[in-house]
């Protein structure tokens, strides 16, 4: 819940600051030269390029959050089984016997959107985001390529 909180706070700070930025493009286009327009329009690209970088992350994240809760209701979320440090960091070692695991589970069935997701997860405990993004993504793919076949 506290993910959450602070992803709509950030979220909602972040449109504060592009409307802010919009309005400040508005101005200098309003001024009427040559040169303020030109940076009016390079300043009101930013918050249009910042709005659509918010708009897909946050439909990654709610799309991961659905296969977090499918994978759940089937029972096949993983366990939370790494070891820890005493300050409660996962331990390095524990992180990577448990993505060796998950990463041959994934060359098993590779088709399968639920040995994607894991992978994922493995991948972020790991702290290899970019990664776990990537395979984050693939599972999403993949499930929506599942649904779309069934229906």
């Amino acid at each position: 819940m506290r993910a959450k909180i602070t992803y709509l706070v950030t979220a909602a700070v972040l449109v504060f600051y592009f409307a802010l930025v919009g309005s400040r493009g508005v101005l200098l286009i309003q001024t009427g030269t040559l040169l303020t327009v030109t940076f009016g329009v390079a300043v009101l690209i930013l918050p249009v390029i910042g709005l659509w970088f918010l708009w897909k992350n946050t439909q990654f994240v709610r799309r991961a959050n659905q296969l977090a809760a499918e994978l759940d209701a089937e029972g096949g979320l993983p366990v939370d089984e790494l070891k820890r440090t005493p300050s409660g960091r996962v331990d390095r070692e524990s992180a990577d016997a448990v993505f060796a695991r998950r990463k041959a589970e994934t060359e098993d069935s590779p088709g399968d959107w639920r040995t994607w997701f894991r992978l994922a997860v493995a991948y972020h405990d790991a702290r290899d985001t970019p990664r776990a993004r990537k395979a984050m993504q693939r599972a999403i793919a993949l499930h929506d390529d599942q649904h779309v076949e069934a229906a």
